[in-house]
């Protein structure tokens, strides 16, 4: 996408009005922070390719927004002047967007956050040193560390690299995507001696390749360049995409399942191998490959504040198991820690990039990145192959044709039924059921630094309240990475000097997410070219939860020390604190009196579930406990789309270990074969 002259103006004119150039407060050492307008530090060109990223029908709907914005009519919204946004003053810019965030028009709400996030986004995570060092000395950011040379920048994975348009490929096994689920599928059946073929849509980064650089690393490490939403654009998604997958870019947090959740799936969906020894024995074996292991002995700011103010509270906390190695980790690398959900550059981390995906590699399978599946080919009831095309390092398609006797499906809970939809399989509950964990961020402003970029993102957890009103459902308290790109995005606007104010303190905030197990799903579905569209609102039964993890990470901020803790609403209420005690915290019991619509408030979610569920009823749930698909022979399901219902807890170990249990079926269901080499006509 391309924007005119006059689409360019108006970005600018709205990236001044989010962030204004203001006169310094008194007394101020910082005057340029204040001075310095958003135009200044914003890529256009990056903001057109997120938006590039949307599926066609939230492109013309930003294009139809640009328009609006350079219309008289736009006085019309907002019951101001009859003039285009360019043409405002200052003043009256302001009020404008004021207006909107507050409308009772969904559409108005939701084009005021895409464009501040975007805007937000792009100016405090600015990926140049032009960009970025100019705000982020005056918040305290370091920015990206200075490159280890002792990093190895030899990539360990050689990827097959199609020349020819119509390329063809025969192997055993294809399985599309290499996160947490494709990668031990690939890396099981390879080791077992048959022939792998990987396809994954996006880019294999290795070492310095992961550049610690906010904006390009999630532009280039995740799906739509970090902007996926739901279609209301009322919660923000974050998912992998990228070699290794979610688990390149996730924040380590390695849970097994809750027991009461395995049983509540094995029970209510007629699963009974998710209470079987089988499974527990997945569940040990990915721990061991991944190196499971709570052996580290230092939290950053956020992860202390969290354990400090339970334990006054006299609520447990537990470590949590992290998929890392720390033998002989340096300062830097405990610092790099903190960066690694824009991937790992030490290589700490042990996801499947540099585990199953690796023996999938020594063992003979080979990958192919930048290969997007368009459909999985079809016939007489079974899965035969897959068609995609590859993109060449010089930005030119090829089209490629695999056949193969198993296909698994590892794509992720929105790109898999999305693929399956575009591939034609039809059962009725294919794309229902998506679970996504929704989550708000509950900040405090604590008197010393928490530097919360640095050290492990999240180390501490919070149980207490996951089992809430006498049920399996609640909340679970945890803490996010944070940079000042997604912080500036959490970060409720109100007003430009309001939103520099917060900014600038940005090395005193420390941050916890409410991170709700949701009863009441949502769906995907797909658009006429393809392309996933997500629907999800959130129920009141899961908003009552979700408020009730909200209170009690308020009460643990100001036990932690917090003196201001900034409730999670676009009002942006404020609970004040003194000595460890709350100074009004009647604002904590008004909080369900708000109005809770979408995009009056923050909600997120990086983890997407159950949206191809598997059970014992082929009614009800398009996957079966082998994880094969009831409609069609052949074709596997192998992530967390494939889960029952949601897990509770971060994910990644859960979809591991049913991926290791799934990967048993097909070894089952598959002929043993010498090795062969992989056929490309």
């Amino acid at each position: 996408m391309q924007f005119t002259e006059a689409q360019r103006a108006t970005l600018r004119a709205l990236a001044d009005t989010f962030i204004p150039s203001l006169p310094a407060p008194a007394g101020s050492t910082d005057a340029a922070y204040w001075a310095r307008r958003g135009s200044e530090g914003i890529d256009l060109d990056k903001l057109a390719a997120a938006i590039a990223a949307q599926p066609a029908g939230a492109q013309r709907e930003f294009l139809q927004l640009l328009k609006l914005l350079d219309s008289a009519a736009l006085g019309m919204t907002w019951f101001g002047p009859l003039r285009p946004f360019g043409r405002l003053e200052p003043e009256q810019r302001e009020k404008m967007l004021q207006s909107w965030a507050a409308s009772n028009l969904p559409q108005l709400r939701k084009g005021v956050q895409a464009l501040r996030k975007l805007c937000m986004f792009l100016y405090y995570g600015g990926s140049t040193p032009e960009q970025g060092q100019f705000v982020w000395e005056h918040i305290g950011y370091p920015g990206p560390q200075a490159v280890d040379e002792s990093v190895a920048a030899t990539r360990p994975i050689q990827l097959l690299q199609p020349t020819q348009d119509g390329t063809r490929y025969d192997c055993d096994v294809l399985v599309i995507g290499s996160g947490a689920g494709g990668g031990v599928v690939a890396g099981e059946l390879a080791a077992a001696g048959y022939e792998v073929l990987v396809l994954e849509k996006g880019p294999y980064f290795h070492g310095p390749d992961f550049t610690q650089r906010e904006v390009d690393m999630l532009g280039a490490l995740y799906d739509a360049r970090g902007t996926l939403s739901t279609q209301d654009g009322g919660i923000g998604l974050l998912a992998g995409s990228c070699l290794g997958g979610g688990t390149t870019i996730n924040w380590a947090g390695s849970f097994r399942t809750p027991d009461y959740v395995l049983q509540e799936w094995a029970r209510e969906h007629q699963a009974p191998h998710f209470v079987a020894a089988s499974f527990r024995e997945s569940l040990d074996a990915v721990s061991r490959v991944l190196s499971v292991n709570i052996e580290y002995t230092r939290h950053n700011g956020q992860n202390q504040a969290l354990l400090d103010g339970s334990q006054r509270l006299g609520q447990e906390v537990k470590l949590i198991p992290r998929n890392e190695r720390h033998q002989g980790s340096s300062e830097q690398h405990f610092q790099g820690l903190g960066y690694s959900c824009f991937g790992d550059r030490y290589g700490i981390k042990q996801g499947t990039l540099n585990t199953y995906l690796q023996t999938a590699f020594e063992h003979g399978a080979r990958i192919v990145c930048n290969a997007q599946v368009e459909r999985i080919t079809l016939a007489q009831g079974q899965a035969t192959g897959a068609e995609a095309v590859y993109t060449t390092p010089e930005g030119r398609p090829l089209r490629l044709t695999v056949r193969a006797r198993r296909v698994v499906v590892a794509g992720g809970a929105v790109q898999t039924p999305a693929l399956l939809l575009r591939s034609g399989v039809r059962h009725p509950h294919l794309g229902r059921h998506l679970h996504l964990h929704p989550t708000v961020v509950v900040s405090g402003l604590y008197p010393q630094r928490m530097d919360p970029w640095h050290g492990p993102m999240m180390s501490v957890v919070n149980d207490g309240f996951t089992m809430l009103d006498g049920t399996n459902f609640g909340a679970k308290l945890e803490t996010p990475p944070a940079h000042p790109g997604l912080m500036s995005m959490v970060l409720p606007w109100r007003s430009g000097q309001q939103h520099k104010e917060l900014m600038r303190q940005a090395a005193h905030l420390g941050s916890f997410i409410v991170l709700t197990r949701d009863r009441d799903g949502g769906s995907v579905t797909v658009d006429r070219h393809g392309a996933p569209l997500i629907d999800y609102t959130l129920s009141d039964f899961d908003r009552n939860h979700l408020l009730q993890g909200v209170q009690a990470a308020a009460n643990i901020h100001v036990a932690a020390g917090a003196h201001t803790v900034l409730l999670p609403h676009g009002t942006l209420p404020l609970l004040r604190a003194e000595n460890g005690r709350a100074l009004n915290p009647e604002v904590l019991n008004s909080l369900p009196y708000l109005s809770w619509k979408a995009n009056q408030f923050g909600l997120y979610s990086a983890h997407q579930m159950s949206s191809c569920r598997m059970g014992g009823d082929a009614a009800t749930h398009p996957t079966s406990p082998t994880g094969e698909l009831y409609e069609v022979r052949n074709l596997y399901v192998a992530d967390g789309s494939a889960f029952p219902a949601c897990s509770g807890v971060n994910p990644m170990l859960t979809i591991m270990a049913l991926a290791h249990h799934t990967a048993q079926h097909l070894k089952a269901s598959l002929p043993a074969r010498k090795h062969v080499a992989l056929v490309a006509q």
